[in-house]
């Protein structure tokens, strides 16, 4: 399997996020994306690649215009007002303000575009969101012609951003941009599987009202779990997507047993869709130990996730999400790829 990987990643570091009431480091750190590269490598996955260089064209199709303009002029901006250290919101349009009129001022638009205080800037930021782009869009290139499995090595994640807001560590939503290039290059129905431990929100809304797209997602229950407000059994897709989005929420603790029996229910009704091309929104916090998460997966697990993916027969893009217990995230995240290959 080839993995692609680009160390532009690093550039969006140091940046701090507000989590349980106090500011403090973001979880979200490159040794994430370093020591899964450096696992690839370990057990002899393929080979390690650079990203192709993208446009923002197939991102356009699955993001608003005046958000996408507004990204690479998140941190211009606000280092324009003397400000340095990390660009984060502090007011958001709830229900009841105006949302149909973006804001001037660097503080008001961090707010307009954002749904919490997770996804937050720095100098670098911006250059590692396009390098994860495209990444993604790699990966989705070389499935498209003809790889049967991709990994494609994404940092920052993306699951979280939405059609017009950033939030849960993610800019660009890269799962969202793959699936939406390998509907353009054949496939009339392309399937995002996201097994993160939180609920994929901002996939889910983009392709919401979707019938070419389907999301599944497996997470633990927003009733007790970010990102709180998405991610309920009962939300089934809207219009032409009514039926295609399909939600399967966990309760804390949940362990490998519920976790395969869940999966095995979505993997029927990937099955049932009938996609030709599969993405993979690849969270391993799931993990028992992850410092934000509540699930109790352990490393041995994650194999057999990867070989249950395997059976669906389908051409599949892994394209990472999140995972922030940091020194085992290598041996969870690339054991679900050597299961894939060995299932």
């Amino acid at each position: 399997m080839r993995t692609i990987y680009s160390p532009r990643h690093a550039g969006h570091a140091g940046n701090v996020e507000l989590n349980s009431g106090a500011i403090v480091p973001a979880f979200e750190l490159p040794r994430r994306a370093e020591i899964i590269r450096d696992r690839v490598r370990e057990v002899g996955l393929g080979p390690i690649e650079a990203p192709r260089e993208f446009d923002l064209s197939v991102a356009a199709r699955v993001h608003d215009r005046g958000y996408l303009d507004f990204l690479p002029r998140a941190w211009p901006m606000w280092a324009a007002e003397g400000r340095g250290g990390t660009a984060m919101p502090f007011v958001f349009p709830v229900p009841g303000l105006r949302r149909d009129r973006p804001p001037e001022d660097i503080d008001g638009l961090l707010g307009f575009y954002a749904f919490d205080a997770g996804a937050t800037f720095v100098e670098g930021t911006w250059d590692a969101v396009r390098a994860s782009h495209d990444v993604a869009l790699t990966g989705a290139a070389l499935l498209a012609e003809g790889e049967r499995a991709v990994f494609s090595l994404c940092r920052p994640p993306g699951h979280h951003a939405g059609s017009r807001f950033a939030g849960g560590y993610c800019f660009v939503n890269n799962a969202a941009v793959a699936a939406e290039y390998l509907r353009g290059r054949g496939h009339e129905r392309v399937t995002v599987l996201d097994i993160d431990y939180h609920h994929g929100n901002g996939t889910q809304e983009i392709f919401y009202a979707r019938g070419d797209v389907q999301v599944v997602n497996l997470h633990a229950d927003p009733v007790r779990e970010y990102p709180y407000f998405l991610g309920h059994a009962d939300e089934r897709g809207t219009g032409a997507g009514e039926g295609a989005n399909l939600n399967l929420p966990l309760p804390w603790g949940t362990g490998i047993e519920p976790f395969m029996a869940a999966l095995a229910t979505g993997l029927a009704a990937i099955a049932d869709f009938g996609p030709g091309a599969l993405v993979v929104s690849l969270g391993v916090d799931t993990y028992r130990e992850d410092p934000i998460s509540r699930f109790q997966l352990d490393t041995p697990d994650y194999p057999g996730i990867g070989a249950a993916v395997a059976a669906l027969g389908l051409p599949t893009l892994f394209v990472m999400e999140g995972g922030y217990a940091v020194e085992p995230i290598g041996a969870n995240a690339v054991g679900v790829l050597t299961g894939f290959e060995e299932g």
